[in-house]
């Protein structure tokens, strides 16, 4: 396996249902789609050679992940259960919210907790994501947190 290229290279996201998303989501999404294409390591286990295109997306209750090849030729379609997930992306959208709005009104201290929170939930999403798909890709912590960013932000529906 050729290390440094099982990565993703480009990325799209299927923001085909999203109706609005504040300018808080869509600063989130732009970071996690920066940090993810500069460093990340996504190595699917079937032996599929990179660097990849990743579509990104949700339908019928399942993330997608179409992994195509730099040509655009089909490789992998991995599809995972949201369930797993649902709790944990519910409870940080709650936390989320609390601290953009803390950013505006409170005090460092009281920021700060509740930026613990969120970032203990973040790590927890992408925990959950990374042993999730294990089986069939491996990721590295970085590109794991960066993609479950991704799917939080996919939720988004307005």
């Amino acid at each position: 396996m050729a290390g440094s290229d099982q990565r993703i290279a480009n990325l799209t996201l299927d923001d085909g249902s999203v109706v609005y998303r504040s300018r808080d989501v869509e600063h989130e999404r732009t970071v996690a789609i920066y940090d993810l294409l500069e460093q990340n390591r996504f190595a699917p286990v079937s032996g599929v050679e990179g660097p990849f295109d990743l579509h990104l997306g949700i339908e019928e209750n399942r993330i997608v992940f179409d992994i195509r090849d730099a040509a655009g030729a089909a490789g992998d379609c991995l599809r995972l259960p949201l369930g797993s997930l649902r709790r944990v992306i519910k409870d940080y959208f709650i936390v989320c919210e609390s601290y953009f709005e803390a950013i505006r009104k409170l005090s460092p201290s009281q920021i700060e907790a509740i930026d613990m929170g969120r970032r203990g939930l973040h790590d927890e999403g992408s925990e959950i994501l990374r042993e999730r798909l294990a089986e069939q890709v491996e990721i590295d912590d970085l590109t794991a947190r960066r993609l479950f960013t991704l799917i939080c932000v996919l939720h988004v529906r307005g």
